[in-house]
């Protein structure tokens, strides 16, 4: 910090070891820095309080990938100058995201910052969203994100979203989402189950070696996400909208075609 920016903002707390950062990354926790500030004015200063020297480099560049992601979100709607955002929700995102250090994990935090945006900054709801994506791991954000997106929708009699359930061959799962062996897909399976975003039938026998015996020489899952999980994954795309609006789903009752046709 130079003598010209006695009041400039810390948001990410790396000015007292800005000389220990590269270039490329101070350049790129600058441009966050501003982009948080605009968005979440009235704490700022909270920020600087709360993240100062406790922000390692790592993070404070995972931080600033998110912020940058996120700013390209709403810059692609025309709205990152007009908005703001719930300063417990920026804390909070940026807090947890801060760990990520893949970029699909990293991409769901940003998007769920930039529908964390609105015009009066005073909507938290995306709290929800934040608790579960924190206790989510890598491995189960790429299965919610692949699945929402490629899985049919509908929407139900009583006008609820829904994906509709259908049969996985284990072996095409585990190699589409680099699960490595059976007692990890059952764990990420298990607690993906217990975060409430995903419901799931799987057989209880975990040794491959007794599928060569019948009945269960081709074993599947059988699942689907849930509502929950369809509306934490269209909040980490960044939309503000319903599961149903966002799926193009809006109208009179029906189904959408697998895959996102936004």
């Amino acid at each position: 910090m130079t003598d010209k920016e006695p009041h400039s903002l810390d948001i990410l707390g790396i000015k007292p070891v800005g000389d220990a950062i590269n270039t490329a990354v101070e350049a790129t926790v600058k441009g966050a820095e501003a982009f948080l500030s605009r968005i979440c004015l009235p704490a700022a200063e909270e920020f600087g309080l709360l993240l100062r020297d406790r922000v390692s480099h790592w993070r404070a560049n995972h931080a600033a990938r998110i912020a940058e992601k996120a700013e390209k979100l709403l810059t692609e709607k025309g709205a990152a100058e007009n908005v703001r955002a719930h300063p417990r929700l920026v804390t909070s995102i940026i807090e947890q995201g801060s760990w990520a250090d893949k970029d699909e994990v990293q991409a769901m935090w940003a998007g769920l910052l930039a529908s964390s945006c609105t015009e009066d900054g005073a909507d938290d709801s995306n709290l929800m969203f934040v608790n579960l994506l924190s206790q989510m791991t890598a491995t189960g954000v790429r299965i919610i994100d692949r699945l929402c997106d490629e899985i049919t929708k509908e929407v139900s009699p009583g006008g609820t979203i829904r994906a509709e359930a259908t049969y996985f061959s284990i072996d095409n799962f585990m190699e589409a989402f680099g699960i490595k062996e059976l007692h990890q897909l059952h764990r990420e399976l298990e607690h993906l189950s217990a975060l409430r975003l995903m419901w799931v039938e799987m057989p209880e026998v975990l040794d491959p070696k007794a599928w060569e015996k019948a009945p269960m020489k081709q074993p599947m899952l059988y699942g689907c996400p849930t509502p929950l999980a369809l509306y934490l994954y269209v909040r980490c795309k960044g939309s503000n909208d319903s599961p149903a609006e966002y799926f193009g789903l809006i109208g009179e009752q029906g189904k959408a075609p697998s895959g996102n046709q936004n």
